[in-house]
C-alpha cells in the first residue's frame, strides 16, 4: 500500500480533501454463534465479472459476484497509477478472500458462505455511497447473510 506522502498530485489534494464520515461509536449487533454465521465478502477493489459492466472514475454503485465465480471470471477496474495490483493478480483471495471463506465454512468454523458477494469501487465519499449501501442491505437480508467480511481496497 502506498503512502499519502508518495501520492503524486493531483491525486494526493484529492485524498486529502475527501471528507471522512463521522461512525457513531455503537456496539456491535447480537446474533447466531460464528459457526452458525452466513458470510458474505463486501470490497472496494473494483472487482466486476467479465461480462459485467466495470466501474469508472467516480462509480457508486456496486457489482455483484456470484460465489462461484472463479479467479478467472474477475477482473479489476480499480485503476491508479499509485495502486499496486500484483497481489490480486496473483492470488484473488488477496482483495476477496472467497477461497478462505469456502475453507472455513468446510471446516465448520462459519456456517456458511452466501451466494452472492458485493464489489464497490474504492477512494469514493462514503457519504455517496449511502444509497447503494441501503439498497445493498436488502439483498444481504434476502440472502440470509449475517455477517460480512468487509476488504477495504
Amino acid at each position: 500500500m502506498v503512502r499519502l506522502i508518495d501520492v503524486a498530485e493531483p491525486q494526493r489534494s484529492f485524498l486529502q480533501r475527501m471528507p471522512m464520515p463521522e461512525i457513531a461509536d455503537t456496539p456491535p449487533a447480537k446474533g447466531p454463534a460464528l459457526e452458525e454465521r452466513r458470510v458474505a465478502i463486501v470490497t472496494t477493489a473494483g472487482l466486476t465479472t467479465r461480462a459485467d459492466t466495470r466501474f469508472w472514475m467516480g462509480s457508486t454503485d456496486y457489482r455483484v459476484i456470484p460465489a462461484d465465480a472463479g479467479a478467472g471470471d474477475l477482473i479489476m477496474s480499480h485503476a491508479s497509477i499509485n495502486y499496486d495490483r500484483s497481489g490480486f493478480q496473483q492470488d484473488l483471495n488477496v482483495v476477496f478472500p472467497i477461497d478462505r471463506l469456502k475453507e472455513l465454512a468446510a471446516e465448520g468454523v462459519i456456517g456458511s458462505v452466501a451466494d452472492f458477494h458485493y464489489s464497490f469501487q474504492g477512494a469514493i465519499d462514503a457519504e455517496l455511497l449511502e444509497p447503494a449501501a441501503a439498497q445493498l442491505s436488502g439483498l444481504l437480508k434476502k440472502d440470509a447473510v449475517d455477517a460480512v467480511l468487509l476488504t477495504p481496497v
